[in-house]
């Protein structure tokens, strides 16, 4: 019973452990270029790049153009890129271990909202265990479950993000449309003056001509 107990809070902590997996996400203002580095410490290591253009600086300003986000290994070699998107996500092998640079570059004269999330799944534990037959069928499943629950994660945390920023712009879109209207009624009734004040001057020379 003891043995039993032991590898049950063995594999508790083991599970807690594969859980705490090395990401970070972070919601930062652009002007014209900015760069974040990364490290990641083992090759073959996957990792997980997202990213999403919440806002622009102004309310009057909607444009699709995106931005370009360009990933370096250690050596300074391009290993991804994303070019003119305002949203994005993808992933990559990495072949060489060390700091990794993710580069923004904002072409909009306005400056942008970008929120950014990256993340390195690394199985360790899974791979100091595998040689033991017993554990390796069950340090596999962890593993996998690991890997769902994290893309389950990652994700929502992308959808949040883009929920965000579509709500930003219905915003924006609603504030625009309501500043239209008013100005249009403005416009109407401005018109509505001159017309008014133009008939009173026309009857007011047509009644002086008649009494003359």
């Amino acid at each position: 019973m003891e043995g039993l107990s032991w590898r049950t809070v063995c594999l508790s902590v083991l599970c807690a452990v594969l859980l705490l997996r090395p990401a970070a996400a972070i919601r930062f203002v652009i002007d014209r270029e900015e760069c974040f580095s990364h490290n990641v410490e083992y090759e073959g290591d996957t990792v997980h790049v997202s990213f999403v253009v919440i806002k622009a600086e102004t309310p009057w300003h909607y444009s699709e153009e995106g931005v370009d986000l360009v990933v370096k290994d250690p050596n300074g070699a391009q290993v991804r890129d994303s070019r003119d998107k305002t949203s994005d996500k993808f992933e990559f092998i990495v072949q060489k271990r060390g700091v990794h640079r993710f580069c923004f570059t904002n072409k909009s004269p306005y400056h942008e909202t970008i929120d950014f999330d990256v993340h390195v799944g690394h199985f360790s534990y899974f791979e100091q265990h595998a040689k033991d037959e017993h554990f390796a069928p069950l340090f596999e499943q962890i593993a996998k479950l690991d890997e769902a629950l994290y893309n389950i994660q990652f994700e929502q945390h992308w959808l949040e993000a883009q929920t965000d920023r579509q709500a930003i712009l219905n915003e924006n879109m609603s504030r625009r449309a309501v500043h239209k209207a008013l100005f249009e009624s403005a416009a109407l009734i401005a018109a509505s003056v001159i017309q008014v004040y133009l008939l009173r001057r026309l009857f007011e020379r047509k009644l002086g001509s008649s009494r003359v």
